[in-house]
């Protein structure tokens, strides 16, 4: 289950396109809104930016799993630009827009995943910001073999197997006149395409060019950070032979709060109190986020209804990279009523000579029925809500012992 669906609807896919269906999407809708098809159109060059932003994270199988997970949010930092979409329509078709029909281009060096992880943090910790050490393991470079993976240092010959491509195609007969080709990984190089010779295996890394690496990192979550925002430590992730090392990020998972609620930078807390303080005024202490304590006073002669909200302004989280301008703190109150028999005859009635009056009393006549209010449960609660058509039930019979909902579907059918 995907948090949205913004990407998939700008190249006009569903949530469960593959790769190829993504890639045919893009191209179909890149050659139609680029800016050299379209000059002078803001709104063709605003779509190509569209399109293109949603291809570079579902084209790429980590984005992907992070937009899917955490929605557009955890992809927000760092931005994208009208370059970027440039970028990756040269990388997909080899060049500019001319090379689309014969020209070439510039493509920039492959760079090894990047590493994801999740950072858990309390709602304290986004607002007050906390530093803290993680340690990772990645592959760097050998230094013995300088990632050659040779002892003698010399170039790495291709794999017989699968003549260098790392993969082998298989022809499996199905049936007279039917075949099925699938390709699988060489089992020789085991994908890599090349092949080094036992006793020329370099003895640190045994010829895999690379080595295990322990590396700690200082952590540091900014004041005001949400849900799913990205802390990124560029090129710090599996170095490899002619590569650039992807990134290693981690991305923000709020906890739940027993307290405070969060909704951007504004937070919420639900309050209970007495009747006789909705009334006649309350005091009552809140300890916030970064410890202090907060004195939440009525105003004289104020009376909270049920359910009413109030307003602490400022008091709300931090925003993010401006921590001096803070969200607001809002409160909903539940009045907590006597229980039944509670007040005797001779309180209502001294409350009736402080409150407001009661309504006209009705004028009952001989022609009137007098019912008598009963509790209901809680499956009653739910039923007498109306939230538009109830779903038919086992009641809901006709006289032919047919339900609502039997009757419908067959008229439809």
């Amino acid at each position: 289950m995907v948090k949205e669906t913004e990407f998939y609807d700008r190249l006009g896919i569903a949530p469960e396109a593959n790769p190829d269906d993504i890639k045919k999407a893009y191209k179909k809708s890149a050659i139609k809104y680029h800016p050299d098809k379209n000059p002078n159109n803001p709104e063709a060059e605003a779509k190509f930016k569209e399109i293109s932003e949603a291809y570079e994270v579902l084209a790429d199988e980590q984005k992907r799993q992070m937009y899917d997970k955490y929605g557009k949010e955890a992809l927000k930092e760092g931005g994208f630009s009208a370059h970027s979409a440039h970028d990756i329509f040269e990388q997909f078709f080899g060049g500019g827009f001319g090379s689309f029909f014969g020209g070439g281009g510039r493509r920039g060096p492959q760079k090894t995943e990047d590493i994801v992880h999740e950072l858990q943090c309390t709602l304290d910790d986004l607002y007050k910001g906390k530093q803290t050490k993680l340690s990772v393991t990645r592959n760097i470079i050998c230094s013995t073999c300088n990632g050659n993976g040779t002892k003698s240092g010399a170039s790495v010959g291709k794999c017989k197997g699968c003549d260098g491509r790392g993969v082998r195609l298989i022809i499996k007969q199905l049936g007279p006149g039917m075949i099925q080709q699938m390709q699988t990984v060489c089992p020789e190089c085991n994908g890599k395409g090349e092949q080094i010779k036992e006793e020329d295996k370099c003895t640190n890394c045994k010829g895999k060019k690379v080595v295990k690496d322990k590396k700690v990192l200082t952590v540091y979550v900014d004041k005001g950070m949400k849900h799913g925002s990205k802390i990124v430590f560029s090129g710090e992730a599996d170095e490899a032979p002619g590569m650039e090392p992807g990134d290693i990020i981690f991305v923000v998972i709020e906890k739940k709060h027993e307290l405070f609620k969060r909704n951007g930078n504004d937070l919420y807390i639900e309050q209970t109190i007495p009747l006789i303080e909705a009334l006649g005024g309350f005091q009552f202490i809140v300890k916030h986020l970064d410890d202090r304590v907060l004195v939440v006073k009525s105003e004289k002669g104020e009376v909270i209804t049920p359910g009413e909200v109030k307003v602490v302004p400022n008091e709300g989280m931090p925003k993010h990279k401006s921590p001096f301008e803070r969200g607001n703190l809002y409160i909903q109150f539940t009045i907590e009523f006597p229980k039944p028999g509670f007040l005797k005859d001779k309180q209502i009635q001294e409350l009736e000579k402080v409150l407001p009056p009661r309504r006209p009393a009705a004028k009952v006549t001989d022609d009137m029925e007098t019912v008598i209010l009963s509790k209901v449960t809680q499956n009653e609660q739910q039923r007498s809500k109306p939230t538009g058509r109830r779903q038919p039930t086992s009641d809901d019979e006709d006289e032919d012992g047919h339900q609502d909902g039997q009757r419908v579907q067959c008229a439809q059918q």
